[in-house]
């Protein structure tokens, strides 16, 4: 019977079948069952680096060996980091930065290109707009560049993807006990093992409630995971997971400008709005059924099917301007929106390997069915007058408890949307010499969106119904060079599309059912370079061009013609340097700009030619050090740098740039027990992380310090 809990590289089989296809030799290659999701069993070498994982291709493949840029950050820098929060992690990711998201979602920006959608879970789509805890994490991918062919719609930049913890069979009972700074609480439990020789069982769970350095800010949530493995036989495993999330948080929109930069006078603690009104709570339930079954050792199918269920409301009053230079005063604006979303979606995938002549192949062929149903619901928020949709406030107490009142507007965006997806797509990983590979794919996708409009919004009328269907190809291509096994070198060239409707599918317009989808093209160089078994190099050269942005003509119809691009660089070290010193580093240039004016579909005018990119800096940095003193002992140092960013896409208001700089100290009584000690920002810089608009500036924490003790029995 199969060793559950044992964790070995899969192991690559020969036949002995030899067939004749038109006269050249064959031979059928197969492999031993992978686990349902490999990359999550595959030991971190060194605690920063991977050899491999499933995610970019559909096959396990070494990272050397996928022609894009790659950036996996591991369950161990997760935790010597003290990352609770995607935010966290993001910072140490060279491409990627965090757009605020309103202070009410997770939301990135991967080389210029700003999503809700791009998150993923096991390679499955997760784009409901809520937030994600890393309590049940193994790690976290970021794949750049136009993902589709793999991914399906959007990924136009990237994708972010975790791959979460399973039941394979080793046991495991930890607890990890936090406390800290701002009335700081968690606590945490990963629990598991073998129940029988073919049933494995596993149950993350995680309870938090903290305050913040922002006046009136509570956060408490809590989530539960528990997951299941059966392997029925040596050829057969199937996986089931289920998660229940819950979070709850006051909704805290940040500062506003004035006179072209964050508003100076703002405290750190600075709220501005009415904390008693703004909140935002919402509900996870998910499910995922996965399901491997490997032929005869000749071909394997995996099939995985998630079911998804978001439940998510905010209700925020919020700085709806810049303050005056001359009165400094500013105004409030206010509204509610509900977003409710349920998904289903099954993946399955047909992968075989052979040898037609001297050339190795790996052939996956694939099909994705799915179907979304949301519900949107807008309130504007009305202030105590009864007549206005904002209230001045002076800038020195910009905090207001009066009365407002969410009755809506006509204008609201209220609606229904349903989406029915389907796709099938077909790659070949050919292994043409020892130092020569290439991957090429296609995918095409069919994407039906139906809207209801259930408010007179934008000159439609009550119970107006939409339609737009978009038939989507989407090619991929990639080329590895590899002089010595160790070192390769790439290029791809990839594209993506995204709907008219957005990310969210859910501005829908007459105008926007005739816009054709946008389009993300990338052409990209890098080199990767493993220079130990425990660290590894990478850098990547790429121009981003983004299409068919709407814009408005002289004739002001909007027509899709937007155009903006991004060339960049990335450069990346991770991994063990000595046996002592774990280390990542990253360095992104990115010159992001509009290339024609950009406006939305309405016809407003957003950008100018030649506007940059809004929050994506020309210059990011990152570094993070672990050394190990002794085998008790240890100390941690951090460096996150970026330069200014704009807040909007109108280049109004300059964010300035920062350097912050973490510590930490990390102590090892015995196996059993162990405890580390994270200090954000020891200088206490004031800066600015993320903007959500020129007038919604997140301000970062002063210094804060937290505490983790960890138990294993």
């Amino acid at each position: 019977m199969r060793n559950q809990g044992a964790r070995r590289p899969v192991q690559l089989l020969l036949a002995t079948t030899f067939l004749s296809v038109s006269g050249l030799e064959v031979h059928a290659q197969s492999t031993k069952l992978d686990t349902i999701n490999v990359e999550a069993n595959t030991p971190a070498a060194g605690g920063y680096t991977v050899p491999q994982t499933s995610t970019a291709t559909k096959t396990n493949t070494p990272l050397r060996d996928i022609p894009q840029s790659v950036t996996v950050v591991t369950k161990q820098q997760v935790q010597d980091i003290g990352a609770q929060k995607l935010e966290d992690v993001v910072r140490y990711v060279p491409g990627v930065n965090w757009h605020q998201g309103e202070n009410n979602r997770d939301q990135i920006v991967i080389r210029g290109q700003n999503s809700t959608a791009d998150f993923f879970v096991n390679g499955m789509r997760d784009d409901g707009q809520v937030f994600r805890d890393l309590y049940n994490a193994e790690r976290i991918e970021f794949l750049k560049g136009p993902n589709a062919m793999i991914f399906g719609r959007g990924g136009g930049g990237g994708i972010l993807n975790r791959v979460l913890k399973e039941a394979d069979g080793t046991r495991i009972n930890e607890w990890r006990f936090q406390g800290g700074s701002y009335d700081n609480k968690r606590v945490s439990t990963d629990i598991g093992g073998k129940l029988s020789d073919t049933f494995a069982a596993r149950i993350n769970a995680v309870y938090e409630d903290t305050k913040s350095y922002r006046d009136f800010y509570n956060m408490e949530r809590g989530g539960i995971n528990p997951t299941f493995t059966w392997t029925p036989t040596a050829s057969t495993k199937i996986k089931f997971s289920y998660e229940y999330f819950r979070d709850y948080r006051t909704a805290d929109r940040g500062i506003p400008s004035q006179l072209g930069h964050p508003y100076g006078n703002a405290a750190p603690s600075s709220f501005f709005g009415n904390p008693a009104v703004s909140f935002t709570p919402s509900t996870q339930n998910i499910a995922m059924l996965a399901i491997e079954h490997d032929f005869n050792n000749a071909f394997k199918v995996k099939s995985q099917t998630r079911f998804a269920d978001y439940k998510r409301f905010y209700q925020n009053v919020y700085p709806g301007s810049a303050v005056s230079p001359t009165a400094d005063t500013l105004t409030l604006a206010a509204y509610n929106n509900s977003n409710d979303r349920q998904s289903i979606f099954n993946q399955t995938d047909w992968t075989y390997k052979l040898i037609i002549g001297s050339v190795r192949h790996t052939f996956v062929f694939g099909t994705e069915v799915g179907q979304e149903k949301s519900a949107n619901a807008r309130f504007s928020g009305i202030f105590a007058n009864g007549t206005t949709t904002s209230a001045a406030v002076p800038s020195s107490n910009p905090v207001s408890f009066g009365v407002v009142n969410f009755t809506g507007l006509p204008t609201d965006a209220r609606n229904q949307t349903k989406l029915n997806l389907a796709a099938v797509y077909a790659q070949d990983q050919l292994e043409l010499t020892r130092w020569l590979q290439i991957i090429g794919g296609v995918r095409f996708d069919r994407f039906d969106l139906g809207y209801v409009n259930l408010n007179a919004q934008s000159g439609a009328t009550l119970g107006q119904t939409f339609g737009r269907t978009d038939n989507l190809v989407s090619p991929r291509i990639g080329v590895v060079l590899k002089p010595i096994d160790p070192l390769s070198f790439y290029a791809s060239y990839s594209v993506s599309y995204l709907p008219a409707s957005g990310d969210q599918f859910n501005a829908l317009t007459a105008v926007s059912t005739l816009l054709k989808p946008e389009k993300f093209t990338n052409k990209e160089v890098g080199v990767k370079w493993d220079i130990s078994p425990v660290l590894s190099f990478s850098t990547a050269l790429f121009r981003l061009d983004r299409e068919n942005t709407p814009i408005k003509d002289n004739t002001s119809v909007a027509v899709a013609s937007g155009q903006s691009r991004v060339d960049g660089v990335e450069v990346s070290l991770a991994g063990q340097v000595t046996e002592k010193w774990r280390v990542t580093a990253g360095y992104a240039n990115l010159y992001a700009r509009y290339l024609t004016d950009t406006s939305n579909a309405a016809g407003t005018i957003a950008a100018r030619a030649g506007n940059h990119v809004p929050f994506t800096p020309v210059h990011t940095y990152s570094l993070w050090n672990r050394y190990d003193i002794t085998r008790m002992w240890g100390l941690g140092l951090g460096v996150i740098s970026q330069t200014e960013y704009y807040a909007n896409a109108d280049n109004q208001v300059h964010v300035p740039g920062f350097t912050r700089v973490d510590g930490a100290l990390f102590f090892t009584l015995n196996p059993n027990i162990r405890a580390q000690l994270n200090v954000e920002n020891i200088f206490g810089v004031k800066y600015y992380p993320s903007a959500d608009s020129n007038n919604n500036i997140s301000i970062g924490s002063p210094r804060a310090a937290r505490l983790v003790v960890t138990a294993s029995y």
